[in-house]
C-alpha cells in the first residue's frame, strides 16, 4: 500500500505544478514555460494511468476510466486556451470547459477510494 500512496501523492504534485505552469503560462506566456508544462502533462498521463492500472485490480476501473477521460479533456483544455491565446483569438468557451472538466476531475479524484477523501 506503500506504493499506492506515493503513487497517489506523485500524481497530485505533478497535477498541482502542472496547473501552476498552466496559469503563469496563460498570464505571461512564455515558449519555455509551455515546453515545461508539456513535459508535466506527460508526466500527469503517466502517473494518472499507472494509477487507472492499479484501480482495475480493485475493481474500479469504471469510475477510473471516467476520471482518466476528464483529466484528459481538462490538459486538452489547458493546451486549447495556451494555443488559441498565442494566435490572439477568443478562449472564454475554452475557459469555462477547463473550470467544469477540472471541477470535475478533482470530485472524482477526491471521492474515490484512491483519493484524500476530503469530500467524505
Amino acid at each position: 500500500m506503500d506504493f499506492l500512496t506515493s503513487s497517489t501523492h506523485l500524481h497530485i504534485t505533478t497535477w498541482f505544478v502542472g496547473i501552476i505552469l498552466f496559469l503563469i503560462a496563460a498570464i505571461k506566456p512564455n515558449k519555455g514555460l509551455q515546453m515545461a508544462l508539456r513535459l508535466f502533462y506527460i508526466l500527469i498521463i503517466i502517473t494518472g494511468g499507472a494509477l487507472f492500472i492499479e484501480a482495475m485490480d480493485y475493481g474500479q476501473g469504471l469510475n477510473y476510466g471516467i476520471k482518466l477521460l476528464l483529466g484528459i479533456l481538462v490538459i486538452g483544455m489547458m493546451e486549447m486556451i495556451l494555443v488559441r491565446k498565442a494566435k490572439d483569438k477568443p478562449t472564454t468557451i475554452f475557459w469555462v470547459l477547463f473550470a467544469i472538466f477540472l471541477f470535475l476531475t478533482l470530485f472524482f479524484g477526491f471521492k474515490l477510494p484512491m483519493g484524500m477523501n476530503f469530500l467524505a
